[in-house]
């Protein structure tokens, strides 16, 4: 019973999120639509699992094609939702199909020799590795069953430092997916990628420190994998696409109308910023995000997200926060000695913590000090 309950386990979590992932359509982001894909890959591997070490001899044998692609697909798909974290703006087969294409012809030539395999040999040869060694398309199934567990351990390697070089390279970028415009920090990233690095070592011991212990394989294993699950789901549930930037491939037109000067459309779009933010200082909105200000201009993400990083050398986070330090500078010029709470409200930030930061990333001040230097340059009583 707790065998049974054990192994379970990891298919109530993935099923959990994969459902839960796919809601609240109005607080959708590319990555976390693509994180319920990999969900139900994972609710395929769960089950499968399940079947085979249930066990249901049965169910397992029509259901092995499944497996063995949703397990060969598995970490390319999480390679695939670090590149929508960090470098590419959304899921295309143009893009991404050089993750997928390799697992999936493994396992379709894999298939192809069981079409040519008999079934009741092949139904026993499945659960018994011993039987039938000696028939040519058992032997050709055995080797490319190797071939298959090679490939998941190279993927694990490849994608493991794939990965890592990303967060590594795009820590900023895939930060502002996990936070608010402000409370960003690198650790919910670097959380992330340890999950990943978990879920490597949950598949490595197995066969190394725990084989032929039932308890260990088929109860404390499985709980691991569904902690491990879940931590990712819930990571990818708080989500919140709120001001990613992009590395996007451009054409030879692109490149020339984002090179050293502006064009026309794009001053048209720099004048729109500079009169939302300098006259109707829409930076006071706490909860802004990138997309509220692309409504209002009548543009879209990518142009407006290039055009401040190319004229100002900075995100739209860091655009945003330059507004409201120099409205609290203001602030505290009229009424020096208001209370931090108050500050931090009348400038736009959501919090104190966000306003310490954005101060701390500007100008590596701390909060008491930043006010002390505005205060003796303008000659107020500290």
């Amino acid at each position: 019973m707790l065998k049974t309950i054990a192994l379970l386990l990891p298919v109530y979590v993935t099923v959990f999120w994969a459902i839960l992932l796919n809601g609240k359509k109005n607080t959708h982001s590319n990555p976390r639509s693509f994180l319920s894909k990999y969900m139900l890959i994972l609710v395929a591997i769960t089950l499968g699992k399940f079947f085979l070490y249930a066990p249901l001899h049965n169910l397992y044998h029509y259901y092995t094609f499944i497996f063995l692609y949703s397990g060969c697909l598995a970490y390319p798909f999480y390679h695939i939702y670090f590149r929508l974290l960090t470098v590419d703006e959304k899921f295309s087969w143009k893009a991404h199909s050089r993750f997928l294409i390799l697992p999936f012809v493994v396992v379709s030539i894999y298939e192809i020799g069981v079409l040519f395999t008999p079934t009741a040999e092949y139904r026993v040869w499945l659960f018994d590795r011993s039987a039938y060694v000696n028939l040519p398309q058992i032997r050709f199934l055995s080797i490319m069953l190797e071939v298959i567990k090679i490939l998941v351990k190279l993927q694990v390697i490849y994608f493991l430092i794939s990965s890592t070089l990303l967060l590594r390279k795009y820590k900023n970028r895939a930060e502002q997916f996990y936070s608010d415009m402000q409370d960003g920090t690198y650790k919910n990233a670097r959380t992330l990628n340890y999950l990943l690095i978990f879920n490597c070592l949950l598949i490595i011991i197995p066969g190394t420190f725990f084989n032929g212990n039932e308890i260990a394989l088929f109860v404390i294993l499985p709980i691991l994998f569904s902690v491990d699950l879940y931590m990712v789901g819930y990571m990818g549930y708080r989500l919140k696409a709120i001001n990613p930037t992009f590395e996007v491939e451009m054409d030879s037109t692109d490149e020339q109308a984002f090179g050293s000067e502006l064009n026309a459309d794009q001053i048209n779009i720099l004048r729109l910023i500079l009169i939302e933010f300098g006259n109707n200082k829409l930076y006071l909105k706490s909860d802004l995000t990138i997309m509220d200000v692309v409504q209002v201009i009548g543009t879209n993400r990518t142009k407006m997200s290039s055009l401040i990083n190319q004229k100002y050398n900075q995100n739209f986070c860091a655009f945003v926060n330059g507004y409201r330090i120099n409205e609290l500078e203001r602030i505290i010029n009229q009424d020096f000695q208001e209370v931090n709470e108050i500050l931090a409200q009348k400038a736009g930030f959501g919090s104190v913590k966000s306003m310490r930061r954005a101060i701390l990333v500007k100008t590596g001040l701390s909060i008491s000090e930043w006010k002390k230097q505005i205060l003796v340059s303008e000659l107020k009583p500290v």
